[in-house]
C-alpha cells in the first residue's frame, strides 16, 4: 500500500507520454462490501471502459494488454484489497504503473491524455492544512506530518526517546509491576500518581526537546494522540507554540494502521483545517478587484508569472483547450480531444508547483459564481 508523497505528486505532475490513463475509485475500508470484492469490480468496471476507449482511439494491442496486465494483477491481489482507506488512485503509462491507497472519497472517475490528472489530488499539497500528530505512549513515540488527505511518517529516532524508560531508568518496568495500587490493565502500569507523573513529565520533554528540532520554527498545528489522563502531562512538557488544544483521545495502540490514525486526528482537528479555506474564500470578496482574478484565459497567464497565491476550481468540472507558454496565449475548446488537455489541471499543478493553494470548491460556494475558475494573487 502507498500514501501519495509530494515528490510523488511532482513525478506525476511532470511526466508527459502518449497514453497516460489516470483513475480514481471510492473504496470501503471493509464490511461486506469488501468481503464481496465490491472495490476490485469496481476499479475492473473502469478499466475495461478505458480499454474500450484506448481501442478506438488506435491505441496498440501490445500497449493496452501491457497495461492491462499491471491492472489485473492488481484486481486479483487479495491482500492489497483488504487493507484499503477512501479512495483509490491508479496511473498507467508505458512502462509506468502507480497506485496510492488514500483518505480521500473520489467519485468514480477516469482521464485518458498525454499527461496524468491530478486536480483531485491537489488539495492534498496546497501548502496549507498541514498538521503534525505525535503518537505518543509508554513504549512508543511516532511522529508524522499530515494534510487534510496525506499522511508522512518522519524519523524522530534519533531525536527522541522511544520509550518512558528510556529516560527515567531501567527501574521503571519494576516499579510499576510491584506497584500495590489499581493498574491499567491495557498497559500494566499504574495511574499518574505523583511520582508517575513527574516521570512521565521528564519522558515528554525529552520528546517536545526532539520534536522541537523539526517543528521549531513551523506554524502549523500538533495534535497529540495519547491516553486521555496522560495529555495535561505532555500540555505541560510542550514548548511549541502551536499545540492544538485536544488530543486524539484513547489508546493509541487501537490505530494499527496508519490510515486510522490519520482519520482520527483529521475528526479533531477538521474544524480549524476547514477555517483556514473559509479565510482564503473571505480573503477574495474582501481584496480590491487588483488582487482577484476570474476565468481560465486571465487565470493561466498568472498562474505561469508566478502571481497566484490561492486557485479556487469548481469541483466536478472541467474546462479544455490550449495554453502556449510563449506568448501566454489560451484558447478554450468544446470537450477534450486528443490534441487539447484540461485547463484545470494544468493550473492546479502548476501553482502547486509554485507553493501555492488549491482548493476544490462546490459551485453554490465559488467565491465568483459565474466563473469555474478563480484566484487570489500574491501581487497584482
Amino acid at each position: 500500500m502507498s500514501l501519495l508523497s509530494k515528490e510523488d505528486f511532482t513525478s506525476l505532475a511532470l511526466f508527459n507520454s502518449d497514453v497516460c490513463v489516470s483513475i480514481f475509485i471510492p473504496t470501503q475500508r471493509g464490511g461486506k462490501e469488501v468481503l464481496e470484492g465490491k472495490n476490485q469490480r469496481h476499479l475492473k468496471s473502469q478499466w475495461n471502459e478505458i480499454k474500450n476507449k484506448l481501442e478506438k482511439d488506435g491505441v496498440s494491442k501490445d500497449k493496452i494488454e501491457n497495461m492491462s496486465k499491471s491492472v489485473s494483477k492488481l484486481i486479483e491481489d487479495g491482500d492489497f484489497w483488504r487493507h484499503q482507506s477512501d479512495g483509490l488512485a491508479v496511473f498507467l503509462a508505458e512502462n509506468v504503473f502507480e497506485y496510492y491507497t488514500l483518505p480521500v472519497n473520489f467519485e468514480a472517475h477516469h482521464y485518458i491524455g498525454k499527461e496524468f490528472y491530478l486536480k483531485p489530488l491537489v488539495p492534498m499539497f496546497s501548502g496549507k492544512g498541514k498538521f503534525y500528530i505525535l503518537e505518543i505512549q509508554p513504549k512508543h513515540v511516532a511522529f508524522f506530518e499530515a494534510t487534510n488527505h496525506s499522511i508522512t511518517p518522519i524519523d524522530v529516532e534519533d531525536l527522541t526517546p522511544d520509550r518512558l524508560e528510556d529516560r527515567v531508568g531501567w527501574d521503571f518496568e519494576e516499579k510499576h509491576l510491584n506497584h500495590k495500587g489499581p493498574v491499567n490493565t491495557q498497559h500494566g502500569y499504574a495511574p499518574a500518581t505523583r511520582e508517575r507523573k513527574d516521570e512521565f513529565l521528564r519522558f515528554f520533554r525529552a520528546v517536545d526537546q526532539g520534536i522541537d528540532k523539526i517543528i521549531h520554527n513551523e506554524t502549523a498545528p500538533l495534535i497529540v494522540a495519547c491516553e486521555d489522563y496522560l495529555f495535561p502531562i505532555y500540555q505541560e512538557a510542550n514548548t511549541y507554540q502551536h499545540l492544538y488544544e485536544e488530543c486524539v483521545p484513547g489508546n493509541p495502540n487501537d490505530n494499527r494502521h496508519i490510515l486510522e490514525l490519520h482519520a482520527k486526528a483529521l475528526d479533531q482537528i477538521r474544524p480549524l483545517l476547514e477555517k483556514e479555506r473559509e479565510e482564503k474564500l473571505e480573503a477574495f470578496k474582501e481584496e480590491v478587484p487588483e488582487k482577484t482574478i476570474t476565468g481560465v484565459t486571465d487565470i493561466l497567464p498568472s498562474i505561469y508569472e508566478g502571481k497566484v497565491d490561492t486557485l479556487f476550481l469548481e469541483n466536478r468540472e472541467d474546462i479544455f483547450g490550449t495554453f502556449n507558454e510563449e506568448n501566454m496565449k489560451v484558447k478554450i475548446e468544446n470537450g477534450q480531444t486528443a490534441n487539447n488537455t484540461s485547463l484545470m489541471n494544468l493550473a492546479a499543478k502548476k501553482v502547486i508547483e509554485q507553493g501555492g493553494s488549491v482548493y476544490l470548491i462546490e459551485s453554490a460556494f465559488m467565491p465568483e459564481k459565474d466563473s469555474k475558475m478563480s484566484a487570489l494573487l500574491r501581487y497584482s
